[in-house]
């Protein structure tokens, strides 16, 4: 297919248009024009609007739609609704109106305006049209990696590696990345990163490299700030080619898990630079993950109120339904709240769930939370698998994926999740709370030593972390190291000098008794009182 993409662009240097009232649709470009102005829009809702127009000679059934856009992924009926009213909203179009996209109950969808097809050459509509506006999300353009092997054979693999960067980093919602045909046409170019964010509209361009010895491959990669020229992040990798398709797939998820906490970080950075007056719903959302990252029972009690207002602007927003429903989590979790309203963490949860179903940093929110706080182990674990099929490479989803497979008593799959994210992102700042979870796993396991060391690491980064500080407790002292577990016992003490066992055991919705009963014992012997 890339191939006659490429023989079809050599005869003809043309770009193919739907003109229709004021807007102009360009398929090679990936671009959706309202008069001179460039409309942002997703790319599964440029799809769309691609397909209904293409086949506007009869109705297009949902089945149709989720094969085509979705490549037959389920999604829920909400979020069909709210990818069609954001095709209608971008071509002006209302679902009250239906002028251009008519919807035939029981049926499908019809494109229903006057359609004039035009061919156009790139030296016709590119200097005339004004560059893309940069969207609101952190937008990233992925360019072709160079091959500075020498061997054009190698081109296949180094072009598969980059598209794999592409659809991996479009599978999180938090960005907004540019498709892969207008990427590649700076393939073969020296290239302007400057001039390729101001032509593509993107704040951030990633750039790389692949050079191949023998059976031995290195690709270099670097994150750039295209505005200042910054470098926000440059790394290599090395790998072995006796398998090509594993390297691919490691290359893929290191570049990504490195990349995705650079782009959220420069995010926030840049919200925190912006007029408090002038804020949209994802800069209330920044703020708060600004906020949320600080954990302290203030900052955290700001988080929430800053996802909630992020919520209040734009309420199909699915990210920070998920986050607000984590702050009440680690409110109860680190004793900073003691009262709760079930009623609106149920609310959060449910619309992360309803809303958020391409969304997977939501939906591993509202796992963790539904488990944590209503006892719903087999629902928070779907919920959470959901997340990791939609983003393999989100290591918070495998971080929550370890703890709730944890509270399911499945110590062994716990861990292996717990690895995957520290591999993900073995930088994380908030690594304290992957190794807490750690320390809990192999607790439930009976690996008391190894949960003692865990957590003893959670609280070098993170000191008084009381997840931590309770496996401190317990692991020594079913261990026999009754003067650690006194020492982390003060500790937690001094932090809530009301504690009891039966207030510690509900930190944790165990589903063994058993695991429950050893927590118990532990917290006997480590002299908590009852």
């Amino acid at each position: 297919m890339l191939g006659s993409l490429r023989a079809r662009r050599g005869k003809r240097e043309k770009d193919l248009r739907y003109l229709f009232e004021d807007c102009a649709l360009d398929i090679d470009r990936r671009e959706l024009r309202r008069g001179p102005t460039l409309v942002a829009i997703e790319p599964q809702v440029f799809d769309l609007l691609v397909h209904l127009i293409r086949h506007r000679d009869r109705v297009v059934s949902k089945d149709e739609l989720l094969t085509s856009v979705w490549h037959g992924r389920a999604i829920s009926e909400s979020a069909l609704f709210n990818r069609v009213n954001a095709a209608r909203s971008a071509i002006g179009d209302t679902g009250e109106r239906q002028g251009l996209i008519k919807t035939l109950p029981r049926r499908g969808l019809r494109f229903v305006g006057d359609v004039r097809e035009e061919e156009c050459s790139r030296a016709e509509a590119g200097p005339h049209l004004p560059a893309p506006g940069i969207a609101d999300r952190p937008s990233i353009a992925v360019l072709p990696f160079l091959n500075l092997s020498g061997d054009p054979e190698q081109d296949y693999f180094i072009d598969g590696v980059v598209e794999d960067i592409i659809t991996a980093l479009s599978r999180n919602r938090a960005f907004f990345v540019i498709a892969r045909n207008s990427s590649f046409t700076y393939k073969g170019r020296p290239v302007d990163t400057k001039q390729v964010a101001r032509e593509l509209g993107v704040r951030y361009v990633l750039e790389g490299s692949v050079r191949k010895a023998g059976n031995r491959v290195r690709v270099t990669g670097q994150l750039i700030e295209a505005e200042s020229g910054r470098h926000l992040w440059a790394d290599r990798f090395d790998g072995d080619l006796l398998d090509i398709f594993d390297l691919q797939d490691q290359l893929v998820t290191r570049v990504v898990g490195a990349i995705a906490p650079q782009l959220e970080k420069a995010e926030i950075d840049r919200a925190k630079l912006k007029m408090t007056g002038d804020l949209a719903a994802y800069d209330f959302y920044l703020r708060g993950l600004a906020s949320w990252n600080r954990w302290t029972a203030e900052e955290n009690a700001k988080a929430l109120q800053l996802f909630n207002a992020a919520i209040a602007k734009d309420g199909d927003f699915s990210t920070p339904y998920g986050l607000a429903a984590s702050c009440h989590h680690f409110a109860k979790a680190n004793g900073w709240a003691s009262h709760f309203d079930e009623a609106e963490i149920s609310r959060l949860v449910e619309r992360a769930a309803d809303i958020g179903t391409d969304d997977a940093v939501a939906l591993c929110w509202a796992g963790h939370v539904h488990a944590y706080f209503f006892c719903d182990l087999d629902r928070a674990l779907l919920l959470i698998d959901r997340a990791l099929e939609l983003d393999v490479n989100l290591a918070v989803a495998w971080q929550r994926s370890g703890w709730v497979l944890g509270y399911a008593g499945d110590s062994d799959g716990a861990i292996e999740s717990l690895n995957k994210a520290i591999r993900l992102n073995p930088l994380d700042p908030r690594v304290f709370l992957t190794q807490s979870a750690m320390a809990f796993a192999h607790f439930i396991a009976g690996r008391d030593d190894e949960a003692a060391r865990w957590a003893a690491m959670a609280l070098r980064v993170k000191p008084n972390w009381l997840p931590a500080l309770r496996m401190t407790i317990a692991a020594n002292a079913m261990g026999g190291h009754a003067g650690e577990s006194k020492r982390a016992l003060d500790a937690y003490l001094g932090i809530d000098p009301q504690v009891t066992i039966g207030k510690l055991c509900g930190y944790y919705p165990f589903r063994s008794e058993a695991h429950r009963q050893r927590l118990i014992a532990a917290m006997r012997k480590a002299g908590v009182p009852e």
